[in-house]
């Protein structure tokens, strides 16, 4: 059964991405991120720009399919022709189709209200169908720290 975990109280979902993404890439796994096409465009930009002396490769599923074999980080809108990667992480406000193909999904929710509402919505729907839920709370991590 896939292993699903919340991120939750996120106060930048781009750039915790990109940090996240970058803990993969160093770990030699490879994921897909899924978001709407606004977010998946400013991911894209960031991710050049994340880390001046590392490189995250990533590339959007649109891509040729000789760049999508040899991206280990794929961007994508909607999970049809994806992989069934290893870790799936969820940047958008909607359930992905067909997650459970996947060993790990991380599903990432910001502070705001919205995405608060529409993310506790998500851990219904996962909790009601029998998942385990891993809850990270980083407004929780940031007190501590």
């Amino acid at each position: 059964m896939t292993e699903i975990e919340f991120h939750f109280n996120v106060p930048d979902k781009l750039l915790y991405g990109c940090r996240l993404l970058r803990k993969v890439h160093r770990n030699g796994i490879k994921a897909v991120v899924m978001a709407e096409p606004g977010l998946l465009g400013e991911l894209d930009q960031l991710l050049w720009q994340f880390s001046p002396t590392e490189f995250v490769p990533h590339c959007l599923a649109t891509a040729s399919a000789h760049s999508l074999a040899a991206t280990p980080l794929l961007l994508a809108e909607r999970l049809d022709g994806c992989p069934p990667d290893s870790v799936l992480i969820n940047l958008g406000q909607t359930i992905p189709g067909d997650f459970e193909r996947f060993e790990r999904f991380i599903e990432v929710v910001s502070g705001h209200d919205e995405d608060r509402l529409l993310g506790r919505g998500r851990w219904k729907h996962y909790k009601d169908r029998g998942y385990a839920l891993k809850q990270h709370d980083l407004a929780a991590n940031r007190e501590s720290a």
